[in-house]
């Protein structure tokens, strides 16, 4: 009766490892999940990086006001009319 117990249980422990540990085991479906959910962050980001360009580019394509704010702030430049004036910031 020995026998038996001892082939069952060697069995039961195989077909436990396969699900387990095996190539479409619980743990890498775990691992994979894992790796889903961070990539879906990622995207995530990404996805509204990308909106925030698309907008810029489309305000650039079509108003003057982005293309004026971007020489004023990037460029320092100023209308023929204006006085710049500039504040130095303190120092800590």
């Amino acid at each position: 009766m020995r026998w038996p117990t001892l082939v069952l249980v060697v069995l039961i422990a195989l077909l436990q490892y396969s699900l387990w540990l095996g190539r479409g085991g619980w743990l890498r479906v775990w691992e994979v999940d894992r790796q889903l959910a961070a990539q879906r962050e990622v995207n995530l980001k990404l996805e509204q990086r990308n909106a925030a360009l698309d907008a810029e580019v489309r305000d650039l394509k079509i108003g003057y006001d982005a293309i004026e704010e971007r020489a004023r702030f990037e460029l320092g430049l100023v209308k023929p009319d204006e006085v710049f004036v500039q504040v130095p910031k303190k120092q800590p």
